[in-house]
């Protein structure tokens, strides 16, 4: 913006010219002021739409002083809230905090953990939501990224909104602290600080306000040692949340619990598999040993693999749920156990006859 006093030099001193009429100085000061204003007013509209699909998510905290919370997005009206798969989820007890400042118990509905990905569901209908499209951006796209982060936002408090630059668009290659990630997609690299605490299952939206993909959770890459940021584009993500809504990838329901047990079922002693001791209410079901020539050993099940699904279909969270889940199976049937391995995804079968 050029000074309504313009300078000159002469000999490294500088001196003022005479200013122009002041109603030449009133206009322009009223037209630089109604500027901003104007330029601004689509894109403050599009965060006020957007600001009640975004919702914010407590649940369970972990050891180290790790958050208790993360952010969610509606994506249909009967309550159906994406978020990441993460430790936060490992809880009977899950609140949500809207917009419009009501607080709703939400439930596990169903989580895929090779895409970092949970759906909760909420009581109700007429929620505002996303549609869900297979909208794929290009280098260079103006996005914006709203999340919970830091917590910041309680209650009908809107969630922080980030300006960002899709950088490109590229296949995960990454580990989190020690940790190596089990996606390995495409994701958005993003111009901009989004994978901050408590903002991993947050919405980043174009310009034209529609949901393109989920803030990941932080993440470090290992070729250079920084943190990047980054988020899962929605079309990889649209097929599991359909799949979940027509109950594959879920836990056991109530009614199925109640379902009849076998007399001979099987258990974890007859696999040949020991468990991490189960110290918490929810502990992952990681293997801490398997007996050599048991159906495990001999299905190549290793420790430190940590089971996420039996029989392809149910998520075991924690130690016990899967204990229970396969008491379901009668022994003398084969046990189909999805494993993470590192970064790999395996498909075990182990046999029990």
């Amino acid at each position: 913006m050029s000074c309504p006093y313009p300078l000159a030099s002469n000999n490294r001193t500088m001196k003022s010219r005479l200013p122009l009429p002041w109603w030449m100085l009133a206009a322009a000061a009223l037209v630089l002021a109604a500027a901003p204003a104007v330029a601004q007013e689509p894109l403050t509209q599009l965060v006020a739409a957007t600001h009640p699909k975004v919702v914010k998510i407590y649940g369970a905290g972990g050891f180290r002083g790790l958050e208790h919370y993360q952010s969610g997005i509606l994506v249909s009206p009967e309550g159906h809230v994406l978020t990441t798969w993460s430790y936060v989820l490992d809880t009977d007890h899950l609140l949500v905090h809207l917009a419009d400042g009501r607080r709703l118990e939400a439930k596990l509905l169903g989580a895929d953990p090779r895409l970092e990905m949970a759906l909760l569901k909420l009581e109700g209908n007429d929620f505002p939501y996303f549609p869900l499209e297979p909208i794929r951006l290009d280098a260079g796209a103006k996005v914006l990224a709203l999340s919970n982060l830091y917590g910041v936002a309680v209650f009908d408090e809107p969630v922080s909104v980030q300006h960002g630059v899709v950088a490109a668009r590229v296949p995960l290659r990454a580990r989190r602290g020690t940790f190596e990630t089990p996606y390995r997609g495409p994701v958005y690299i993003l111009d901009a600080i989004v994978n901050n605490p408590g903002a991993a299952g947050g919405a980043v939206i174009d310009r034209q306000g529609r949901l393109v993909g989920m803030i990941g959770k932080e993440l470090r890459n290992t070729l250079t040692n920084t943190w990047i940021n980054y988020a899962i584009p929605i079309d990889q993500l649209i097929g599991t949340i359909e799949q979940i809504k027509q109950g594959k990838f879920v836990p056991r329901s109530e009614e199925q619990q109640q379902a009849r047990r076998p007399e001979d079922p099987v258990t974890l002693q007859r696999l040949g598999i020991v468990l991490v001791p189960d110290v918490l209410p929810k502990t992952p079901p990681f293997v801490e040993e398997v007996r050599p020539g048991s159906p495990a050993d001999r299905a190549g099940l290793l420790p430190d693999d940590l089971i996420l699904f039996v029989n392809g279909r149910h998520l075991v969270q924690s130690c016990e749920a899967l204990r229970k889940e396969l008491g379901y199976i009668p022994w003398g049937d084969p046990v189909r156990l999805t494993v993470i391995r590192g970064q790999e995804l395996r498909e075990l079968e182990l046999k029990t006859r």
